[in-house]
């Protein structure tokens, strides 16, 4: 399960590689209880967002049309997590507990549809290939604004050279330590072996979408590019 990080990580200790993998389930305790309600108020509003119309419109033309009340969960998490993307059922987990102003929950969703786009448009092999859970989290926080200049200044840091760099990576390697046993070292590797590649794909947005305006011009030509490929 692939999931957005909002503090806290566990830890890959000894204590912790005797238990049974839980691939992240365990951040997500409703997950086995049959899910959420789906009752989080900033729910609808999402739809409007540019990063999320650009998402929907490019898994609906991947065949894979997203519904709100098929896909969409509102469950009460663990402390850490804000939202995840669970494979086995092609939903994504909003965490309502964790989740308390719009422009939060527009980022939230945005990443976890990144994880649902890869999911839909590759074989991503979520839960026994590292590098493919590493390339999507990489590019989810490449593209979903939890890296712009904005999200860093409310976290207290600031541009230094390849700063945006720097944080997509650091941001993919907690995601990974936060839903797989593996160490810090693992985690880095793996995210290294990929980033080049996965930094470097930006679909469907076709650039980085640093802002809103950003993601409504990429919008703007994601519809003319889809318009020139039924017109061939």
């Amino acid at each position: 399960m692939a999931s957005e990080q909002a503090g806290s990580r566990r830890g890959s200790g000894a204590e912790e590689e005797e238990e049974e993998e839980d691939f992240g389930y365990g951040l997500f305790p409703e997950r086995r209880r049959g899910g959420g309600n789906g009752e989080l108020m900033f729910v609808l509003i999402f739809f409007l967002d540019p990063y999320a119309k650009l998402l929907l419109d490019a898994m609906k033309n991947s065949g894979c049309t997203v519904f709100r009340d098929r896909h969409f969960s509102c469950e009460d998490c663990d402390g850490c997590v804000s939202g995840g993307f669970d494979s086995s059922t092609s939903q994504i987990v909003l965490c309502q507990n964790n989740i308390h102003y719009q422009s939060h929950m527009n980022r939230v969703v945005t990443h976890e549809l990144i994880h649902a786009f890869d999911h839909c448009r590759a074989h991503v092999d979520w839960f026994n290939n590292v590098k493919h859970l590493a390339c999507s989290e990489i590019r989810a926080a490449n593209l979903s604004g939890d890296c712009s200049l904005l999200s860093e200044m409310t976290r207290f840091k600031f541009g230094l050279k390849q700063h945006h760099q720097t944080c997509v990576r650091d941001r993919a390697v907690r995601s990974i330590l936060a839903v797989r046993k593996l160490s810090k070292e693992m985690a880095e590797k793996a995210v290294d072996d990929v980033f080049e590649s996965c930094f470097n794909d930006h679909e469907p947005f076709g650039r980085v979408p640093h802002s809103k305006s950003d993601a409504k011009h990429a919008y703007r030509d994601f519809q003319n590019r889809d318009r020139y490929y039924r017109n061939l």
